[in-house]
């Protein structure tokens, strides 16, 4: 990158293929943009491909607001055959016989709706005890974790063909698809995991906004990493400036965090009212 080039910023969403890691994106869109600063809003599986969200330059700070939405999954599960990892990566466990009718399985799956609670995988990236868990898994040491309460707005059956069987879910971050999986079949009583997995939306960002990596020329626009929030435009720019050092305003009457934006449509950052004052809870420092 020419040194007079402005630092590249704003949002990229890519389509991250099965077999690589997140970091491996995340190394790839640094490498592609020229630029360290570079961070994602949510992890995917090597194993798992689909939407990744990645922030640039300043929009690595906006990403907290983009790591709490929903997303949505669709997939393959495996009845019959249970492994360690909970998906195919892993190591076979147990076999069993599947007899299973597609009305067992789908009431199962819709048990697994809703609030619940669920147990992170012995292979995930939980700490207890201030460790990860799959580093306690590799060596062979039994270690659980204690159930998160997450919740899952649909655990829906699109293809019965067992031992094979399709989904889509729709639900709240933090939840591991291949427990729902796993937990599904041992409900039936035959076990299951996760063979393939496709992450089809986070939030407002879906397959139709995801570039192969290879693709990827440009950011998106800054403003779009929080286009998913209300905005609040000043009108006056001794506002904007006083906003731009952290100075309190008045109420927007706007329920939760916002973005703020200066009469010149320039992000200022997010801000939320707290009584009679509208406080920032993140600035921006000009591009």
């Amino acid at each position: 990158m020419n040194a007079s080039s402005p630092r590249p910023e704003g949002l990229v969403v890519v389509y991250k293929p099965r077999g690589i890691t997140s970091h491996d994106v995340v190394d790839g869109v640094r490498h592609i943009l020229g630029t360290k600063k570079v961070g994602h809003a949510g992890t995917l599986d090597p194993m798992a491909e689909g939407v990744l969200v990645l922030g640039v330059g300043r929009a690595t700070r906006l990403l907290r607001y983009l790591s709490g939405l929903d997303k949505e999954y669709e997939g393959t599960g495996l009845l019959g055959v249970e492994t360690d990892t909970l998906d195919a990566d892993g190591t076979v466990t147990h076999t069993a016989e599947v007899v299973v009718s597609r009305d067992r399985l789908e009431a199962a799956m819709t048990a697994l709706t809703g609030d619940i609670e669920q147990i992170p995988p012995a292979y995930s990236a939980v700490k207890v005890g201030g460790e990860r868990l799959y580093r306690a898994a590799r060596r062979g040491e039994a270690v659980e974790a204690e159930p998160r309460k997450v919740h899952v707005d649909a655990f829906e059956l699109t293809r019965f063909d067992p031992p094979p069987f399709d989904f889509v879910v729709r639900c709240a971050t933090g939840t591991y698809v291949r427990s729902l999986v796993a937990d599904a079949g041992t409900a039936v009583g035959a076990g299951a995991h996760l063979t393939r997995l496709v992450r089809t939306r986070v939030g407002p960002f879906g397959l139709d906004r995801a570039v192969m990596l290879n693709r990827l020329r440009q950011p998106r626009p800054i403003e779009e990493a929080v286009a998913h929030l209300p905005s609040y435009r000043l009108e006056h720019a001794d506002e904007a400036k006083a906003a731009s050092n952290g100075v309190c305003l008045a109420p927007a009457g706007i329920e939760g965090p916002y973005t703020l934006f200066g009469p010149d449509d320039a992000l200022i950052g997010i801000w939320r009212d707290t009584g009679a004052k509208s406080c920032p809870e993140m600035v921006l420092a000009p591009a």
